[in-house]
């Protein structure tokens, strides 16, 4: 089975693997481990599941917004029936009750023209990103990554990840510790889409980058790789979000690039001869 990222609204469960230990007791727990609850506004380990039962890595365990809904996704997990993984979205009322606590105007995705993104329910590991952590997308866009980056790579272009999937709940803290700094919401929209309207949250958008350049900087679009991406991107399905002057009111990010699935074929009816042609 491939390495999978369940999403539960508050929790994620994570392959034990693939997390990293802060502390002594913790890295025993999770080496024992085949499964990490991970709390998702905050990025805590909170708790080891494995052959053993689950072993609690935070006091309070029991109390955890979100356990029951995660104790469900594990045991699916434990069952390995694809069937009973297969993808699906998350409800995301939630978030939309939260963003108009913030001050979003009711009106943000018409007047930005940044459509909701619903969180994927299951997620495929795509390798790691600059910092050596894990990246997650949806399955189709994972591959069309690692071949765009292959492709890249035989032309003598390196391109890294900078982040794939985040949640609502980590973008909602990339905005309210702005706001805490004193921004102005309408200044923080011009960087950061809105909880629930990043592109993210879909699990198909990266940010990306090279050797010897900061992380999403508009200077990525004199590198030789924004270069390359212009040219060849197209061709595995990613498009630049974000282009200078773009509609949306975002700055200018050379480094989003989003997956887009290819359009389904259009039928085209063969006259006289009763059967249907996809072009």
């Amino acid at each position: 089975m491939p390495l999978l990222l369940l999403n539960t609204p508050a929790i994620e469960l994570w392959p034990a693997r693939l997390c990293r230990a802060k502390a002594n007791t913790e890295a025993r727990a999770i080496a024992a481990a085949t499964t990490v609850l991970r709390r998702k506004h905050d990025g805590r380990w909170l708790a080891a599941a494995g052959r053993r039962g689950i072993r609690p890595l935070l006091p309070g365990l029991v109390r955890e917004p979100g356990l029951e809904a995660a104790i469900a996704a594990l045991d699916l997990l434990d069952a390995r029936d694809p069937a009973a993984l297969a993808a699906g979205e998350l409800p995301g009322d939630a978030v939309l009750a939260d963003n108009a606590a913030l001050g979003l105007p009711a009106d943000y995705a018409a007047t930005s023209g940044l459509p909701f993104h619903a969180e994927p329910r299951v997620l495929h590991f795509a390798g790691r990103d600059r910092w050596r952590r894990p990246l997650w997308l949806l399955a189709p866009a994972a591959r069309a990554w690692r071949g765009m980056r292959e492709a890249a790579m035989g032309e003598g272009i390196v391109l890294e990840a900078i982040s794939g999937y985040r949640s609502h709940a980590h973008q909602r803290g990339i905005v309210v510790r702005k706001l805490a700094r004193g921004l102005a919401l309408e200044a923080v929209l011009r960087v950061n889409a809105a909880p629930g309207h990043s592109e993210h949250h879909s699990g198909r958008a990266l940010d990306l980058g090279t050797p010897g350049e900061p992380a999403a900087e508009e200077g990525f679009a004199a590198t030789p790789a924004f270069d390359w991406l212009q040219r060849r991107a197209g061709e595995f399905g990613f498009a630049l979000s974000y282009p200078r002057d773009n509609p949306h009111g975002i700055v200018f990010e050379p480094w989003h690039w989003c997956w887009h699935p290819p359009a389904a074929p259009t039928p085209t009816r063969l006259w006289g001869t009763g059967a249907l042609e996809a072009r």
